[in-house]
């Protein structure tokens, strides 16, 4: 027999069943939680909707009622006030029966329930629990047919999407398929108690020295108990210790802390993670506990004049540093969330980790992510950029029941993820400003009257300026809130406020990425540019029976990309840009994925060159779309959907390294007079540094120039010493493109720069190559040298190489992407052993000067 003295937890996750409601049969579940597509599934009654296009074959599931049911114990009860059945999350509208007795309709994906069944539950008996799915597409369309008079626009699926509180991502996004889950997708628990600890947080005040801090402990308590005990604890050893007696159903406690260990964002410090626990007691017998990690630090979002630029800044500063946030966009790993494992989670997190990004701001069309994603962040120094769930739409504000079930659900989110020190921002929503506007919806900033905006054709400003600000301001006060993403300014395209999203590459008016430099922002949240996923994924997609598909331009393999006008806009800016052909399959994934790299490398050296010290912080921000991918697909992603990193990855890792070279080729035009059309062109090279590092150093500066054709070098040049301000970008030198012997050829000019410490060991590269490289003459090299050495790979060639990675079947390499020139040798050094791994050679070589 328990201690029924203390609160009892039973998972309920045994015995689970289900049905499509019509069908009699009941079959087991795949898992637990889970979805009905995994069940299905399993039972091979559907084909998998990854493969082929067989996400056409599944629609049907969306539209069907499923059943859920199981039974489970109960034990002796009678010591008991309360039993209490937890549901942490029901997708979407479930009506949930306990012993024939109805107990609950949820129809909100996002917010747990709890329901007091201590009247309906058998103790010591079997119970029975049944829980019906109806089809939120159906219901959704039904809810959208009794408000005609909104104007349901959106960007991205079905428009009765706007109206259900469910993933919006699960109704077909630009890069991801339409499949609409059912199911109870996160875990069922029983409690029985009689008086718990019902919500443990605290604040936390760092003092501007930071060499003290006040961690005020809070606990909401439900029950009988008279006292609280707050512990707080690093590394097992307890730091300090207070009780608070309960008034209200509340306990509070201030634990000072002298020297905190601070938590920093990752390359700026540690990750040290205190434990907070509180034990209620009630006559000296503990009746419950519950535990958080936290995070000591002092976090702000900075907005305040620039010394030479219009606007404001938008940066944010961990303990008193400012920080450049260079990192991406997550969406939900998987269509289906339950299968997504602990290990998986903690797998994307250090891809994200290793390639030097310090932010991922998980985006407002997926879900309010698993605990173990905050986790895996928490310990692995990432900052999070948190968005409200709501994405690309005109959101019918002007239903209350929504209104209601929307503040619901920013409360139960808020307070479940307010402990997680990675978190430093939320945001209201991903581009429904943007929409706003797109649309011509009614938007007066000067209206201060939130009931006025239900009035207006945009009623959805009462979500990001009323319901979201109060449930903020009230319960994560010392967490900055933003209205949206993007938002600032006169507009959301207003580059000198707040953040913008820049989609002038690829989307809008499709600029050339080289112009990367002149579409900055203060900081920019989106950004970025498609690629083909590696070609085992494509391969892992089309099926046997499909296997003349597998080629670029084919029905199958332009299904896995949901972009509109993908087939143009990637073959423009291959064609703007490269010498290319579709075939064979691996050549033309290898060259979409360098344009990629190209074009996100250059958009992070381009505005980290922005970042200039304070007073200066032009651009303090670049998040790429994406880092993940939901499944195998071609998109923006710089990682697929198996956790395969595209070679943007590597050049984005290489351009957010703590201390970088940047180079820039400067056309100069000089009209000879005011008469005449003739132009004098010349080309000057213009140099810089950029540094994350904490402290001044010094360096020498070396750059060297070669005849991509002959491999001659044509330039040596040691530029002496240079000094590296610390966590900014600081410009250098500037001169006089090269010439080839006397020909002034600038697409034969290929540049490297090399930064060494005073001891000669070398901080930074950057090879810089004439663009575009369709029109560059590039070479095979007549001497190049591939050495194994232990588990590297070290190249040497007698021609400047472009794109150079290296391609072996089982083995990932910490850098697999270089531009290699003459008298340099360049390693590539794998994360395993290679053993005997037959390890082959790429690089950027079109077949026209073959022939």
């Amino acid at each position: 027999m328990p201690d029924i003295s203390k609160r009892v937890v039973i998972q309920i996750d045994e015995g689970w069943q289900f049905r499509e409601a019509s069908e009699t049969e009941w079959l087991p579940v795949a898992q637990f939680p889970t979805n009905v597509h995994l069940d299905l599934l399993r039972h091979k009654k559907i084909p998998d909707p990854f493969l082929d296009k067989n996400e056409l074959l599944v629609q049907w599931v969306g539209e069907k009622t499923w059943l859920y049911r199981t039974e489970f114990d109960v034990p002796d009860a009678s010591g008991y006030e309360k039993v209490v059945l937890n549901f942490d999350g029901l997708d979407t509208f479930a009506t949930v029966v306990v012993n024939g007795h109805e107990i609950l309709k949820s129809n909100n994906m996002f917010i747990p329930q709890r329901v007091d069944i201590t009247k309906v539950v058998k103790a010591g008996d079997k119970n029975s629990l049944e829980i019906t799915f109806d089809s939120a597409l159906i219901l959704g369309k039904k809810i959208q047919e009794q408000y005609p008079d909104h104007k349901w626009v959106l960007w991205n699926g079905d428009a009765s999407r706007l109206a259900v509180r469910k993933a919006q991502y699960h109704y077909g996004w630009d890069w991801g398929p339409t499949l609409m889950t059912a199911g109870p997708w996160r875990p069922v628990w029983l409690e029985l108690y009689n008086a718990k600890i019902s919500d443990l947080y605290f604040t936390i005040n760092v003092a501007d020295s930071l060499d003290s801090a006040s961690v005020v402990a809070k606990a909401d308590v439900e029950g009988s108990a008279t006292e609280v005990i707050f512990e707080l604890s690093l590394n097992g050893k307890l730091v300090q210790q207070s009780s608070s007696k309960i008034n209200g159903g509340y306990a509070q406690a201030t634990l000072d802390v002298s020297q905190p260990e601070l938590w920093y964002p990752t390359s700026y410090g540690s990750q040290p993670l205190y434990e907070l626990k509180a034990t209620l007691l009630q006559g000296g017998s503990e009746l419950d506990a519950s535990s958080k990690r936290v995070g000591i630090r002092k976090a702000r979002v900075v907005q305040r004049e620039l010394n030479d630029a219009p606007g404001t800044s938008f940066f944010f500063e961990i303990n008193n540093i400012p920080i450049f946030c260079g990192g991406s966009n997550w969406i939900p790993a998987d269509n289906f969330i339950p299968r997504i494992g602990k290990q998986k989670y903690y797998d994307w997190l250090k891809i994200v980790r290793d390639g030097n990004q310090a932010m991922v701001r998980v985006w407002g069309g997926g879900i309010y992510e698993e605990d173990v994603f905050y986790d895996a962040a928490d310990e692995l120094g990432i900052l999070i950029w948190q968005d409200f769930m709501f994405a690309c739409g005109n959101y019918p504000a002007k239903i209350s029941s929504l209104r209601d079930s929307i503040k619901e659900e920013a409360i139960a989110n808020v307070k479940r993820l307010r402990h997680h020190p990675s978190i430093v921002i939320y945001a209201g929503n991903n581009e429904d400003y943007s929409l706003r506007e797109s649309e011509g919806l009614t938007y007066d900033p000067e209206n201060k009257d939130p009931d006025s905006w239900l009035e207006t054709d945009f009623p959805a400003r009462y979500i990001y300026e009323k319901i979201l600000v109060d449930v903020t301001k009230e319960l994560v006060p010392d967490t900055y809130y933003h209205f949206g993403s993007p938002y600032g300014g006169e507009d959301t395209s207003d580059t000198t406020v707040g953040d913008i999203h820049q989609w002038n590459v690829w989307h809008g008016s499709q600029e050339r990425y080289q112009n990367y430099d002149k579409l900055s922002g203060r900081f920019v949240s989106e950004f970025g540019m498609e690629a083909f996923p590696d070609a085992k994924t494509i391969e892992s997609y089309i099926t046997e029976e499909s296997r003349d598909e597998l080629y670029a331009q084919s029905q199958t393999v332009d299904f896995h990309n949901k972009a509109d006008g993908h087939e143009k806009r990637l073959a423009g800016y291959l064609a703007e840009n490269f010498d290319f052909s579709t075939r064979p399959l691996k050549d033309y994934v290898y060259v979409t994925q360098l344009m990629q790299a190209d074009c996100l490398s250059t958009a992070y050296r381009v505005w980290r060159r922005n970042w200039k010290g304070p007073g200066r912080e032009y651009t303090a921000g670049a998040l790429v779309w994406q880092i993940n991918d939901c499944w195998p697909v071609t998109s923006w992603a710089i990682a697929d959907y198996y956790l395969r990193p595209k070679l943007s990855y590597y050049a984005i890792k290489q351009h957010l390294a703590p201390v970088i070279i940047g180079m820039k080729r400067e056309v100069r035009e000089t009209r000879r007079d005011k008469y005449t059309s003739l132009v004098d062109r010349s080309v000057v090279v213009e140099l810089w540094v950029s540094s994350f590092l904490l402290n001044d150093i010094e360096g020498k500066l070396h750059v060297k120039a070669f005849d991509v054709i002959t491999g001659n070098k044509i330039y040596d040049k040691d530029h002496g010493l240079v000094q590296v301000t610390s966590n900014r970008s600081t410009d250098l030198v500037e001169f006089g493109l090269p010439k080839v012997s006397d020909v002034e050829d600038p697409s034969r000019v290929v540049i490297a720069a090399y930064l060494f410490d005073l001891e000669g060991k070398q901080i930074a590269r950057y090879v810089n190559w004439p663009e575009p490289l369709k029109y560059v003459k590039l070479q095979h090299p007549t001497d190049l040298r591939v050495d194994r050495v232990d588990d590297s790979i070290r190249i040497q060639t007698d021609r400047p190489l472009k794109g150079v990675t290296l391609e072996a079947n089982d083995v990932e390499f910490e850098e697999n992407l270089a531009d290699i020139v003459p008298e340099e040798t360049v390693t590539f050094k794998a994360k395993e052993s290679l053993g005997d791994q037959k390890v082959d050679v790429r690089f950027y070589k079109p077949d026209r000067h073959d022939k």
